[in-house]
């Protein structure tokens, strides 16, 4: 019995994760494509994202499900959810040519991997390659690394730096587990500063691995699919921050405020009332759908600082009440605090 290939996509809040997934299954060539989505937050912002990228609609054998993993990292619940999860798809193998998870952004990619060398996994699935999406955009602006030049310069000086922040590591780590790098949102910046990241990112990269620019997640199947690479049985090769450790600590201060609104907002006001949040409270990411007036459409809205990008997806569905639904996700938020500054 062949077992059935697993990509593992991971990268930041905001990098382009969803954007990348949808492309796949809109461009999916035939193949049959389970996707598990862990979602941070009690709304399921990324997942109906997908749902309505219409794949199951025009075709019904192209998506062969779509589960959510709602209790935050996967690491942390493999065995609540992953697992039985991972078992009930196993049952229908012969509906699904390959499963795509696209991680959380604060989710650490090795332990997931590591689930793999289950005996209840480990005959019947493989981690077929694992692909890390980068922000082009905010690393060239600081925004998750600090200044390119002053880091780099830092690094040389030192490679066992010290005080190393939670999310720097992260993003190492993210890194290093990598078969493949994604460089996003490259057309958001100019040409002598996208080659300053490239050049900076492939100086971070492990050798053999490769940094491809993506803009809004256009890449072939046939590059995403068919690394062939077997994670799960070389992640010596793979070192993490956490290689030592039993188990790694949560920030408990980092919260999902999730927000179901009856309102409507015309965008740009919205966008404002937002930016004002973003300015007095340390949000990370804004994510969600929005209600316009007089718009048969619902507005997808993402936001990573005082970034923000929307677009329309689909029609309201016949009986589904058109409502404001965002996810916010930062440090020590107050959830009362965040609906008066959304709400007004």
């Amino acid at each position: 019995m062949h077992k059935i290939p697993v990509t593992v996509i991971t990268g930041f809040l905001g990098a382009g994760k969803t954007t990348l997934v949808r492309h796949l299954l809109q461009h999916n060539q035939g193949r049959r494509i389970a996707v598990l989505v862990n979602e941070f937050g009690e709304v399921g912002i990324d997942g109906d994202l997908l749902q309505g990228c219409q794949v199951c609609d025009e075709d019904k054998t192209a998506l062969s499900t779509i589960v959510e993993l709602t209790n935050g990292c996967l690491c942390c619940t493999v065995q609540e959810e992953f697992l039985p999860t991972m078992q009930m798809l196993m049952q229908r193998r012969d509906q699904i040519d390959c499963i795509v998870i696209e991680t959380s952004g604060l989710a650490l990619p090795k332990p997931l991997v590591q689930a793999f060398r289950w005996p209840q996994i480990r005959t019947q699935a493989t981690v077929d390659g694992v692909i890390t999406v980068v922000d082009c955009e905010a690393l060239a602006s600081g925004q998750l690394v600090g200044d390119l030049s002053a880091l780099e310069a830092q690094r040389q000086a030192d490679d066992s730096l010290e005080h190393e922040t939670p999310i720097e590591e992260l993003f190492e780590d993210q890194l290093r587990c990598a078969d493949l790098v994604l460089l996003s949102k490259v057309d958001q910046v100019d040409e002598a500063t996208r080659q300053q990241v490239e050049a900076w990112m492939r100086s971070q990269l492990p050798p053999g691995v490769k940094l491809v620019p993506c803009h809004r997640g256009a890449l072939p199947a046939d590059l995403l699919l068919g690394f062939n690479a077997a994670v799960e049985d070389n992640l010596d090769s793979r070192p993490s921050h956490h290689d030592h450790a039993v188990d790694h600590d949560h920030d408990d201060d980092i919260t999902a405020i999730p927000l179901t609104l009856d309102h409507s907002f015309q965008p740009q006001e919205l966008i404002q009332r937002l930016q004002s949040l973003v300015e007095q409270r340390e949000i990370y990411r804004i994510k969600g759908f929005v209600h316009v007036p007089q718009k048969p459409r619902r507005l997808v809205l993402h936001g990573v600082g005082q970034r923000f990008e929307s677009f329309y997806d689909r029609p309201w569905a016949n009986g589904e009440p058109p409502l404001t639904r965002l996810v916010i996700i930062g440090r020590q938020l107050d959830a009362a605090m965040v609906r008066q500054a959304v709400v007004g």
